[in-house]
């Protein structure tokens, strides 16, 4: 027998008569992505997820989420020059076959473009492996832990 105070909100959790949890149920996959790349906690999408520029808070301000456990490590460069460097190859490749530019605009012009479109993607690329982390409930040894 299921005993609840009303299962009308998707993701209260529920107990049995047995007194067996059953845990709360988070946004679906694709969304806590999307709430990871736009830089927001992948649980409530309102808290922030990184401070300063690539600094991972420690718990949502706003659901409490424990964030600061999640190991991104070197997946978010590795995604961002694989974005950054597909981006720049395929229009540098094809500025060079069809225009004629001055050498020393595409010396300042390329670089200066992969350059920005780096600092755009790192943080983004760093809140998508968190919320993956985070959907795939895989943590690092601090959590290990604290448990």
């Amino acid at each position: 027998m299921w005993r609840s105070s009303g299962l009308s909100k998707l993701g209260e959790s529920m107990t049995l008569a047995s007194e067996h949890v059953i845990p709360k149920r988070g946004p679906g996959t694709l969304l806590a992505l999307w709430r990871g790349t736009m830089g927001h906690c992948p649980n409530c999408g309102k808290g922030a997820l990184l401070r300063r520029y690539l600094k991972v808070v420690p718990n949502c301000a706003e659901c409490g989420e424990a964030l600061g456990h999640l190991p991104a490590d070197d997946m978010p460069p590795w995604l961002t020059i694989i974005i950054v460097g597909h981006l720049l190859f395929g229009n540098v490749w094809y500025v060079q076959r069809h225009y004629d530019i001055p050498v020393w605009v595409e010396m300042v012009g390329w670089p200066s473009l992969g350059l920005l479109l780096t600092l755009i993607l790192l943080p983004r690329c760093k809140g998508f492996v968190l919320a993956l982390l985070w959907v795939l409930r895989r943590g690092g040894a601090e959590k290990a832990a604290q448990a």
